[in-house]
């Protein structure tokens, strides 16, 4: 099961934190929230195996600092 460990406020944010994690080996969806006609400015919610939630919602939080 896929679960949502962050929800960016742009594609842009959420395609940096992506490559974050992917970069760490995890698995990572990335799903639009709202209109698809608002593309580049819709808020977008990053997703991982349940499995990896916490491990994930750790390094985001870390990447956020630097």
């Amino acid at each position: 099961m896929w679960t949502v460990i962050y929800i960016a406020p742009n594609k842009s944010v959420a395609e940096k934190y992506k490559q974050i994690l992917s970069d760490e080996g995890m698995l990572v969806q990335l799903r639009m929230i709202g209109s698809m006609h608002l593309s580049e400015h819709a808020s977008v919610e990053i997703l991982v195996p349940e499995s990896e939630a916490e491990e994930a919602h750790e390094i985001i939080t870390e990447a956020m600092g630097s």
